[in-house]
């Protein structure tokens, strides 16, 4: 017969939780004696602690039977949950371990085109074979992505940031120069570049952020000089496949113009003035700083990077 019963509210704090422990190796070993020693405890001070628990739950919970103890219709009740309540109470307050082989849900990566065509693919193909039931998604880029981070719309962003603000975490990759590249047979890939012909050259240009000079446009004017921008554009790869369709030059990160120049017909040329280098940072939130699954993300990201060579 299953009698349903009323709950009411109960003050835990006059509760030793610590008692359910007691009625679980009650449970398992059908025997106090046995019950107390699985925990530690000597006979008498299992049956002080029965006496306890029968208290606290109203029910003897516990008779002597033929074969040891049996469970009275309210402890045969309880079983199961009080099982249940103690294995999730041990999940909660076990240390978390990350098994990526095991791990299942998706990372989001804040990132303009630039840094997911150089460093993302190294991390895919750790995933697919370190854990491949994690996906990767790239979050539609918003400014320099701080407030994504921020927000929990993304939980890492790589981009340049010279810090960390608030409650951010930041971490460098690497160190990056400038190159031009033109299309391949372009006059200038045989006959080399020097300042004034580059200035010379109609340009594309990328803009991410729209806020401040480029690299490019402040060495240009530390030199007295500025380039005509026949082109701006939002994304590196796009700026690449119009140039190789063109006679115009573009300006890039170093890393990124070896990656696209094996799959577009472009020629590399040395930037023909002193640009200020490219380091790219990952950050990520206060929140997740210690989140074994994060944690092993970055560690895959910087291994990536330092593969580089």
């Amino acid at each position: 017969m299953k009698v349903i019963t009323n709950m009411r509210q109960v003050d835990l704090s006059g509760v030793d939780l610590n008692l359910l422990k007691v009625f679980e190796a009650l449970v398992r070993e059908r025997s106090v004696t046995r019950a107390g020693l699985s925990l530690g405890l000597s006979q008498p001070a299992a049956s002080r602690a029965l006496a306890r628990l029968r208290t606290m739950l109203g029910d003897r919970l516990v008779v002597r039977g033929k074969l040891g103890l049996e469970l009275t219709p309210r402890g045969e009740t309880l079983a199961d949950r009080v099982s249940r309540l103690l294995d999730d109470a041990r999940g909660i307050v076990a240390p978390a371990i990350f098994d990526p082989a095991a791990a299942r849900g998706r990372i989001t990566i804040a990132a303009h085109d630039h840094l997911s065509l150089v460093v993302l693919a190294g991390l895919l193909v750790r995933f697919e074979r370190q854990a491949p039931g994690l996906s990767l998604h790239i979050a539609q880029p918003a400014g320099d992505n701080v407030r994504l981070i921020e927000e929990g719309g993304a939980d890492l962003a790589l981009g340049i940031f010279d810090h960390a603000p608030g409650s951010l975490h930041r971490r460098g990759l690497y160190t990056d120069d400038f190159v031009c590249v033109v299309r391949a047979g372009h006059p200038v890939a045989a006959s080399g570049l020097d300042l004034d012909r580059y200035v010379a050259l109609r340009h594309v240009a990328v803009t991410i952020s729209g806020v401040g000079d480029s690299a490019v446009d402040v060495a240009l004017t530390a030199q007295k000089l500025a380039r005509h921008v026949a082109l701006r554009v939002p994304h590196f790869l796009a700026g690449a496949m119009l140039v190789a369709d063109s006679d115009m030059i573009l300006t890039l990160p170093s890393r990124l113009a070896h990656r696209l120049a094996e799959r577009l017909p472009l020629a590399l040329l040395d930037a023909p003035l002193p640009i200020a280098s490219l380091s790219p940072a990952m950050i990520w939130h206060e929140r997740v700083h210690g989140d074994p699954a994060h944690v092993w993300v970055r560690q895959q990201l910087v291994d990536v990077v330092a593969s580089f060579k």
